[in-house]
């Protein structure tokens, strides 16, 4: 009973190991992953980016104002709006 057991959890082990061995295949060496590599650092880079207002300089996640859009805004130029 325990040799039929541990067969089974070498098995799916097994699975598990040539599952992740082809995923880091196709990440690290063929187009789809430097796609994958190019977005993720676009959507980095973009949230940086969404965090510095330029008016008021580089704020902080908290301290952003969302507006229905979802679009976030400083809360300096929010106040500047609000106040016209």
């Amino acid at each position: 009973m325990t040799a039929i057991i541990l067969e089974g959890v070498l098995f799916v082990a097994l699975i598990a190991a040539v599952g992740t061995l082809f995923y880091l295949i196709v990440i690290g060496f063929t187009p789809v992953g430097v796609r994958l590599r190019q977005a993720k650092n676009r959507r980095r880079i973009d949230r940086a980016a969404a965090l510095v207002c330029p008016i008021h300089g580089p704020r902080s996640p908290n301290d952003l104002v969302r507006l229905a859009s979802g679009e976030p805004v400083c809360p300096d130029c929010y106040k500047e709006m609000l106040d016209g």
